[in-house]
């Protein structure tokens, strides 16, 4: 649970970020002149939501790759502390 909620706000976070750095290596990556010139293009010409296109299925994947984490690391501290008692 708490794997997929740290997911979730990894890619609120990192998808404007991602957004502007797609848009930066594409193949209309010419007619940007910075990194904040790509950010305020976005801004105003397509709104706030386009620095969210994409998110739907990278909060699948992330979401899962990020509770599948948390699961393994709980069950290797399991298996690690059955092998070298800490108590």
């Amino acid at each position: 649970m708490f794997g997929a909620v740290a997911g979730a706000v990894s890619v609120f976070g990192n998808t404007p970020l991602d957004v502007i750095k797609t848009r930066m290596q594409g193949l209309e990556a010419k007619k940007y002149k910075s990194t904040l010139d790509c950010a305020v293009k976005i801004m105003k010409h397509e709104g706030p939501k386009a620095f969210y296109k994409g998110t739907v299925p990278r909060l699948g994947r992330v979401c899962m790759d990020v509770a599948i984490v948390f699961i393994i690391y709980e069950e290797v501290v399991k298996v690690l502390n059955n092998v070298w008692k800490t108590d």
